[in-house]
């Protein structure tokens, strides 16, 4: 056992985990809380009227934007995980990434209109590149691969992200549904000051982890990437300026291409690392293995990344909001999600320590989060078929499908997060991690489509549809489970 595994394996400061999971999981509570915070009322703020502070959109175009900003914040993690392999390291990367998020939730608490929603986007979603997938990569960095508190330390930091989550609706939600957006987007920044605040008092509990680029990029290479950046970047440039010239750029032109993007990037990726000869042969079969998982992850997102555009249009108007005689805004319903979490985390998490060699493999836990998630869609097809989508439905329903939909969570989520560390080739560790939320913008992708069939008339056949066939991935999963472990190289 080298020197760096005992101190991994000796270190139990953070409920028996390293101590330096402390310092990201209250980075990480405090950026879901900025982002959640955001989410919360993103959607009610673009189809909101004028005269209440909003920017007025209809409801399809409002459900299929916030998607692909979804999209778009999962995707920029491939440009931040490579900055952190190949230019900033890990470390350094997360802090960029969280002074970038803080301006953009400044931008937003600006009021103006959609250039500061664009301004905001683009900060946002660079930033959260940048810091969500290096602070998920820096916790496998604080176990030996032998360590067999992996998974539950990934559940735990789950729970971090959703502790974050379930405090941002209450508080961002409530000032910006009822006093204003703009002050609601505000607080969101103050949250993200507060995590920067605690990972640089904190840093020092991470050890070496993060510390410096795993596949930095020699003198040579410098100057050829970035030739290559200022080629994409005037490319684009000239693309954009062509489309605005002929009046082809529209939002739904913008949504349709985040979507083709959104699913081929993954793709490319895979390719790429497959190919790559920094990649050895028990890395490759690794990432072949790696391949049925990500797909059963899109498939599982597809479900769960609808909780701010369809959930929560359904929140705002299809449910009955006055819950014991008090009426909550819509906007808290967002807390269900990491309200779910926060119960259901420590059980799962006690429940892989307490089964240790005995616990379900990495595919068949995959599998029966996916029967779970598509169950909490067919669920939501209750209300419509028993009531009709005329009546306002009992807020027990939405409380209902999330607390399945995360019971599928926790099969799938902190599991593809631990399982991602563990399949990583050692030169794409980050970008590995960047490729996992790809699921998340795949998914979000797909779902910049799908949201626009989503009306009142179509409400039934929208969720059993959509849920089915989560469904039956799940069954598929199960299926492949055997031929999917044995080409994990070892790793359960």
């Amino acid at each position: 056992m080298s020197e760096q595994t005992e101190i991994h394996t000796s270190d139990r400061g953070f409920f028996g985990h390293p101590r330096g999971l402390a310092t990201l999981f209250f980075l990480e509570m405090w950026e879901r809380f900025s982002y959640y915070g955001m989410s919360a009322i993103l959607l009610y703020y673009l189809y909101d009227q004028t005269s209440d502070g909003g920017l007025g959109l209809d409801k399809p175009t409002s459900s299929a934007l916030v998607s692909i900003y979804g999209a778009l914040v999962f995707m920029s993690g491939i440009v931040g995980g490579w900055m952190a392999d190949r230019l900033l390291g890990m470390r350094r990367a997360v802090l960029l990434g969280g002074l970038l998020i803080m301006c953009g939730h400044l931008a937003l608490a600006v009021p103006g209109g959609l250039p500061a929603l664009l301004v905001s986007m683009l900060l946002i979603v660079g930033g959260t590149g940048l810091l969500k997938p290096n602070a998920s990569s820096m916790v496998g960095e604080l176990y030996s691969p032998a360590d067999n508190r992996r998974d539950a330390g990934f559940s735990l930091f789950y729970m971090g992200i959703n502790l974050g989550a379930f405090i941002a609706p209450y508080l961002v939600g409530t000032l910006g549904q009822q006093v204003d957006y703009h002050l609601g987007f505000g607080l969101a920044a103050v949250g993200m000051a507060a995590g920067l605040v605690v990972y640089v008092r904190g840093r020092a509990r991470l050890g070496r982890a993060g510390d410096a680029p795993t596949n930095p990029l020699l003198a040579g290479e410098r100057r050829q990437v970035a030739l290559r950046a200022a080629v994409g970047v005037a490319l684009l440039a000239v693309v954009v300026a062509v489309l605005g010239a002929t009046g082809s750029l529209t939002v739904q032109v913008l949504i349709n291409a985040v979507s083709v993007l959104a699913v081929l990037l993954p793709v490319a990726y895979s390719i790429m690392m497959l190919r790559s000869p920094k990649t050895d042969s028990v890395e490759r079969s690794r990432l072949i293995a790696y391949i049925p998982l990500f797909i059963g992850a899109v498939c599982y997102w597809v479900v769960n990344e609808q909780s701010g555009s369809v959930l929560a249009q359904f929140a705002d108007t299809r449910t009955d909001l006055e819950i014991f005689g008090f009426a909550v805004p819509s906007s808290w319903f967002q807390s269900l999600n990491p309200i779910a979490t926060l119960v259901l985390a420590p059980t799962f998490a006690w429940l892989w320590i307490r089964l240790g060699d005995r616990q379900p493999t990495t595919p068949r836990k995959f599998a029966t989060g996916l029967l779970l998630g598509g169950a909490s869609f067919v669920l939501m097809a209750g209300p419509g078929l028993l009531h009709g989508v005329d009546a306002l439905a009992s807020p027990w329903w939405l409380v209902a499908s999330y607390f399945v939909v995360i019971c599928g969570s926790m099969c799938l989520s902190p599991v593809g997060l631990s399982a991602t560390t563990k399949l990583a080739p050692r030169a794409f560790l980050a970008q590995m991690m960047s490729l996992w939320f790809l699921a998340s913008a795949a998914a979000a992708g797909i779902n910049a489509q799908l949201v626009q069939f989503y009306r009142a008339e179509t409400e039934v056949g929208y969720f059993a549809g959509v849920g089915a066939a989560v469904m039956a991935a799940g069954v598929v999963m199960h299926l492949i489970a055997p031929w999917v472990q044995r080409r994990m190289g070892g790793v359960r």
